[in-house]
């Protein structure tokens, strides 16, 4: 039988662990704010070194609803020497009219384009890239996912360090910028967004402010030949979901540093339906599970406001908990407009507040979820992920 003063001391405990959680949540969000901040404000480096020619991988797989804009703010970059391979799996991908369209304003620059089927792996986005690596023509290799926009200046920032030899990769962070196909609504993909935004990239401020580099983006990264053969190739990573993090690993276990770009690229965000939304949510959660489960289950106190709530309730609404509850929730808003900060757009960020708490809470509703989750989908076809990271396709 228990015994009221049992109760008590199981009472003044939940309380005590309600406080615990909603100090947390506050803390995390003051320090992404100043890591946030510090970013903003951050002194460039000059570049130093000669720029090498580059060979930039660019994997297609379908239409995507601001290819064109994307693929030609690559096109119109200043580099010395470039050459840019654009990548397809099948003659009748509906990429290869952007492309070609792309050639016919370009004609001076150096596109080539591989058409190939060849699988290497369960991944079709590396066989793409392996098949691509045939008509590579230069040491320096720049790799970047379709849905990327690119600032000018671009590729000369993410270059310019791998003349260190001690460099292994350099990757970009990232932002998203939500699309949406004719006739669809935008919803969904603000959302998707805003999980990136406001929660994905400001966690990455903050284990790099605290000196992490374990990580590399899909968005951009860009690493030298020899150091390509030397980790095995693309096809050490053809079987893994995180294809990108794993290709940054094993070039640090090769002791080569991982350089975090000070220039930030846009990935276009399109997301038709709430159902596609937290499938891709749920394969960016279980892809970070994958590499990082110690990493995975900490980062519960990055979502705040669903923490905070959470701990409020365990401590009764106490009044302590309620202060750390508004503060919170204050200290959110504040990341937010800190990350939208350099919208042009008078009152851009404030017109996304409403979907904070709804952003919030569907990612830590699909974190927990992330724990028995095995399953992920991935351009229409389902994958079982492996203890090791790998992925198997689901007939």
């Amino acid at each position: 039988m228990i015994t009221g003063s049992a109760l008590s001391i199981a009472g003044q405990a939940l309380a005590a662990l309600g406080l615990v959680l909603a100090a947390a949540a506050l803390g995390y969000l003051l320090v992404a704010c100043i890591a946030m901040w510090l970013y903003r404000h951050k002194r460039i480096a000059k570049a130093v070194g000669a720029l090498r020619p580059v060979t930039v991988l660019k994997p297609l797989c379908g239409a995507e609803p601001a290819l064109y804009e994307d693929l030609r703010s690559l096109c119109e970059q200043a580099y010395p020497t470039m050459q840019i391979i654009f990548g397809v799996q099948q003659p009748a991908d509906p990429a290869l009219a952007v492309v070609r369209r792309l050639q016919a304003q370009f004609p001076r620059l150096d596109i080539a384009v591989v058409i190939d089927p060849r699988r290497h792996g369960h991944s079709a986005k590396v066989s793409n890239l392996i098949n691509m690596m045939e008509v590579a023509r230069h040491e320096w290799l720049v790799l970047a996912d379709s849905d990327v926009r690119v600032p000018p200046g671009y590729l000369q920032g993410v270059c310019a360090p791998l003349a260190d030899a001690g460099v292994g990769i350099v990757t970009c962070p990232y932002r998203g910028r939500p699309v949406a196909a004719a006739g669809s609504t935008r919803l969904w993909s603000e959302l998707g967004a805003l999980f990136v935004n406001d929660w994905f990239m400001p966690s990455v401020r903050v284990a790099a402010l605290f000196g992490s580099r374990s990580f590399a983006f899909g968005a951009t990264i860009a690493l030298r030949r020899d150091v390509l053969s030397a980790i095995g190739g693309f096809h050490a990573i053809a079987d893994q979901l995180a294809d990108d993090y794993r290709l940054g690993e094993l070039t640090r276990r090769q002791g080569l540093a991982t350089v975090l770009s000070h220039v930030e690229v846009e990935t276009s965000v399109d997301e038709p339906s709430f159902r596609q939304l937290v499938q891709h949510e749920t394969r960016w959660l279980r892809t970070i599970r994958a590499v990082r489960p110690g990493g995975y289950a900490a980062s519960a106190v990055t979502f705040s406001l669903p923490m905070a709530v959470l701990g409020c309730a365990l401590a009764g609404a106490s009044t302590g908990a309620l202060i750390l509850l508004g503060a919170t929730a204050a200290a959110r808003v504040v990341l937010h407009l800190v990350v939208y900060a350099p919208e042009s757009a008078p009152g851009g960020s404030l017109k996304r507040l409403w979907a904070l708490p709804a952003s919030d809470a569907l990612g830590f509703a699909l974190w927990c979820r992330g724990f028995a989750a095995r399953e992920v989908h991935w351009r229409q076809q389902r994958y079982r992920v492996a203890r090791d990271g790998s992925a198997h396709p689901i007939t």
